[in-house]
């Protein structure tokens, strides 16, 4: 069963996103416009995602020949709880990435 969990923003106000409700909890109102407060602020909840996402950029930084593009996808889901999570998909994996390259300026001229 969905909820809604309303985030403080960090320079005020809020933001109200539809979240999952957690196993085991059962909605107490019948009540459909009951929205739980967040216990972390919108721009926190996203820290942890931000620092997973530089990091997996990290490591395709660090190669001997660096991408020219990277592309990394993943879902995020909201928790009034535990703020923002890296979301469980129906495929193997988690992320999606994507690596270019581009030819080298001097490998087109010969």
């Amino acid at each position: 069963m969905d909820g809604l969990a309303r985030f403080p923003l960090d320079g005020g106000g809020s933001v109200v996103v539809e979240v999952e409700a957690p196993v085991g909890t059962s909605r107490v109102s019948r009540r459909e416009d009951l929205v739980e407060e967040a216990r972390i602020l919108f721009e926190k909840a996203f820290s942890a995602v931000r620092d997973a996402a530089a990091s997996a950029l990290g490591q395709f930084q660090s190669m001997a020949r660096t991408p020219d593009e990277v592309e990394i996808k993943f879902g995020v889901k909201l928790s009034a709880e535990a703020g923002a999570v890296i979301a469980k998909t129906g495929l193997e994996g988690q992320f999606e990435i994507k690596l270019k390259w581009k030819k080298d300026h001097q490998d087109t001229a010969s």
